[in-house]
């Protein structure tokens, strides 16, 4: 079990990026959140094995439909908190 954070940056607010980020996080069976951020970014924390983190770093990487994401920054975190689900916070 791994933990990471992942903001993202460019166009990722009001073009339902969180939504998307939910959807993948669901179907990789990744738990944590993903919440918009006052500078513009979105930020995510994912728990997970690697493959899955990989696997969903990939997917926000490439964006949701509307989306234009100019780039991601990952960094592991340490996981105290277990997480039961993925949700989006507001």
């Amino acid at each position: 079990m791994k933990t990471v954070r992942i903001k993202v940056y460019g166009k990722v607010q009001g073009v339902g990026f969180r939504y998307y980020t939910l959807r993948q996080a669901n179907k990789l069976g990744v738990k944590g959140w993903v919440r918009n951020v006052q500078d513009g970014t979105v930020e995510i924390v994912a728990q997970g094995d690697p493959a899955s983190l990989d696997r969903l770093s990939a997917a926000v990487k490439q964006g949701s439909p509307a989306s234009k994401v100019k780039r991601i920054h990952v960094e592991e975190i340490d996981g105290m908190n277990r997480y039961s689900s993925f949700q989006v916070k507001y």
